[in-house]
């Protein structure tokens, strides 16, 4: 197998590594999370300029037409940089349902302005307590084959300045049905609150919402699961990328810091805690690139699986051992560390839990 990136994907690394460069360090971030819907309408546009929202599109779309390969060195990019523009949730993952399943003037007008980076578009599938298999939005048919929804959605990442919403409701058959619904739909009402690393969400009232017949999302089961597993892939790889740069942080701390009148990353017991750490990171990668070498097989969903049962849990070990070698400041939102590991808390959770993942992961294999 060859793990060497292509000149093309060396560039596309280059220009993420660029962007974070110029535009992040710990006080730009803060600064990003205080501005409406919780990042850079600015850095937005510029990520839209380089052509990062349009990667794993067709070129017939407007896109890059790049692979798993090129979405994860993005992704991996962005997160050693901590960015807290929703590329994936705002652009890239909506993007790729619209495009699968709308037709006409209608498929056009959004998925041409996703990538301009013009339009963005939250999506709003997951419940509350799913377990029990209770739905909070009921559907019935409206006039003229339109669809009329109710209820909540309590979940819509990067939600507050979306242009639009894709809601999941069931229909008779149990079956799930997605939704276009625009921000500005009468009846619908939003609510934003924010996640442990200071992101944007919001949950959704829908009040008898009428969704015409042409924002009705129809895709076949295996896009879906391909759609979901390059998210699945995107978020990990970020999660790896935050990973990488809370322990070169600390390691440079290490290198700095004295105690007793030495430095404290001579101590070998120090030595030893972040040979073991180094070893996980290591491993991380290894079912990342496991992970991108099976796209095009029947293992890729599988493997992307249990590359994000394996980080989601370990990633939380590394960010604690961080932490702890940084003492009582490596907390705070004065440090990478304490920002890097609020990111790694969302990341590990959502969309769900890594126990539910790894089962997934057991029954795919």
């Amino acid at each position: 197998m060859n793990f060497e990136l292509t000149e093309d994907e060396e560039m596309l690394k280059a220009v993420v590594e660029r962007f974070v460069a110029d535009r992040y360090d710990v006080e730009k971030r803060r600064k990003y999370l205080k501005e409406p819907g919780g990042y850079s309408a600015e850095n937005w546009s510029v990520l839209a300029e380089l052509g990062l929202l349009a990667i794993p599109f067709s070129e017939d779309d407007g896109g890059l037409g790049l692979d798993a390969t090129a979405l994860s060195v993005v992704f991996q990019a962005l997160g050693r940089g901590i960015v807290v523009e929703p590329l994936l949730e705002s652009a890239i993952l909506p993007g790729l349902y619209l495009a699968a399943s709308l037709s006409g003037e209608t498929r056009s007008e959004w998925v041409e302005a996703i990538l301009a980076g013009e339009r963005r578009v939250a999506l709003a599938r997951a419940e509350a307590g799913m377990q029990d298999a209770q739905w909070s939005v009921a559907l019935r048919d409206g006039a003229n084959g339109s669809a009329v929804l109710s209820g909540r959605k309590p979940y819509a990442i990067a939600g507050g300045e979306a242009d639009a919403f894709i809601v999941a409701a069931p229909q008779e058959d149990g079956a799930q049905a997605l939704f276009l619904v625009p921000a500005d739909a009468e009846g619908l009402e939003l609510r934003e609150w924010r996640f442990a690393d200071g992101s944007f969400t919001a949950s959704l009232i829908l009040d008898d919402v009428e969704v015409p017949a042409d924002h009705r999302l129809t895709l076949s089961e295996g896009m879906s699961e391909r759609i979901e597993t390059l998210a699945t892939l995107a978020r990990t790889s970020e999660a790896l990328g935050v990973m990488d740069a809370m322990f070169k942080e600390t390691l440079d701390y290490l290198r700095t810091r004295e105690q007793f009148g030495t430095k404290i990353g001579k101590f070998q017991a120090i030595q030893h805690r972040m040979a073991a750490l180094y070893a996980t990171l290591e491993q991380s990668r290894s079912l990342i690139d496991t992970a991108i070498v099976s796209e095009g097989t029947e293992r890729f969903a599988a493997n992307t699986l249990g590359a994000r049962a394996f980080i989601a849990e370990h990633s939380l070990k590394l960010g604690h051992e961080m932490i702890q070698m940084h003492g009582g400041m490596g907390i705070t939102d004065e440090l990478t560390i304490g920002q890097a590991h609020k990111r790694l808390l969302v990341l590990s959770r959502w969309p769900e839990q890594p126990h539910a993942t790894l089962d997934r992961y057991a029954e795919a294999m």
